[in-house]
């Protein structure tokens, strides 16, 4: 007769387990996705055109980076050795965290700002020293410059930033690469084209600066999850000892170039984004709805104490907007995604119609 056996399942790692969850409210999003930030139309022709020609033999070959990184280089005024593309951005930011990142190091965070670098730096074993902006969500450079210390490894900035839409200056930024040359300065320009303002020309002369990109956003792209890391050549090595070589997919790579190509679709589309955000920051203002300057292709706004129904108003109207109440300082706060300014009007129709049941339940 066999003896009983006593089973232990396999378990993560205690980091693993420690780590904070992010769980994005995707699904059912047949409506004006004025939610996540993408692109609300559609990528640019040439790139429709691109993928109509790919062939069914071509997806059975594994997908070669190096070609487009160098057109990307190129576009960009760098080096080809100083690009990697990575799949959206989220995957540069973790192999950035994973190079430099280890115990006893810090990563330095103005919050709020996006939650997956403390979701990634959560995976390694460093401590995550938050640096909370003010009421006015403003960068908070003065605080996070005194925040620097030895242990700082990694300081990580969205310019502009999300959900605030607020951005550091040019000297801000370089003021903190001079004061922390023991890390790494991490600008997230995600959503760079509706700012107009980097630092890319300065990737290579810089020592300790790193900038991420992403086409999810201006370039209609964010379904193929394509996003890039520039830094020095020499520290770049050790970023691609990290990074899969196959991460990015074939159709991303055969898309990247003609989407680079069509600067006229891309100039429209940003232009019609700023035009649009300008119409709905004075609609804002007519209704006496709270709201934050923004820099990017989104405004955060003060609901309240009904935020959640407001949420759900605009559901009921057809336009996604994104409850941003549990982000520190953010309490009450939604953030809408700016659109064209055909979708923008619609979305004023719906924003003033949840605002006025609000306020006369408000009343009762």
């Amino acid at each position: 007769m066999a003896e009983a056996t006593t089973t232990v399942a396999p378990g993560p790692r205690a980091r693993v387990q420690a780590m904070k969850e992010y769980h994005p409210p995707l699904g059912s999003r047949e409506a004006m996705r004025l939610d996540f930030n993408e692109n609300t139309l559609e990528c640019s022709p040439k790139v429709r055109e691109t993928l109509a020609q790919i062939s069914a033999g071509a997806l059975t070959r594994y997908p070669e980076r190096e070609p487009v990184e160098a057109i990307v280089a190129a576009h960009l005024g760098l080096r080809a050795e100083q690009v990697a593309l990575t799949n959206g951005v989220d995957e540069a930011i973790h192999v950035l965290f994973e190079t430099f990142l280890e115990a006893d190091n810090e990563l330095l965070l103005p919050v709020p700002t996006y939650t997956m670098y403390e979701v990634y730096a959560s995976a390694t074993d460093a401590r995550v020293v938050a640096v909370q902006a003010g009421d006015d969500l403003q960068f908070p450079f003065d605080r996070l410059a005194a925040a620097i210390g030895p242990r700082t490894k990694v300081i990580a900035i969205a310019n502009p930033n999300s959900p605030s839409g607020s951005v550091a200056t040019r000297a801000q930024l370089l003021e903190l690469a001079r004061r922390a040359p023991q890390a790494v300065l991490l600008v997230d320009e995600a959503y760079f084209h509706f700012h107009g303002e980097t630092l890319i020309d300065l990737v290579g002369t810089l020592p300790n600066l790193f900038v991420a990109r992403t086409f999810s956003k201006a370039y209609g792209l964010a379904g193929l999850r394509l996003g890039l890391l520039a830094g020095p050549e020499e520290l770049m090595r050790w970023v691609r000892r990290v990074l899969s070589p196959y991460s990015v997919n074939s159709l991303a790579l055969a898309c990247l170039p003609p989407a680079l190509e069509d600067a006229p679709y891309l100039d429209w589309y940003v232009g019609e984004v700023l035009a649009a955000r300008a119409e709905f920051e004075a609609a804002l203002d007519a209704a006496g709805v709270r709201r934050w300057p923004s820099r990017a292709n989104f405004i955060l706004v003060e609901i309240g104490a009904q935020h959640a129904e407001f949420v759900r108003r605009m559901r009921a109207a057809g336009v996604l907007v994104r409850d941003r109440s549990s982000d520190p300082g953010c309490d009450g706060r939604v953030r809408i995604t700016i659109g064209t300014r055909e979708q923008m009007r619609q979305a004023v129709a719906a924003l003033n119609e949840a605002l006025a049941a609000l306020r006369a339940e408000g009343g009762k």
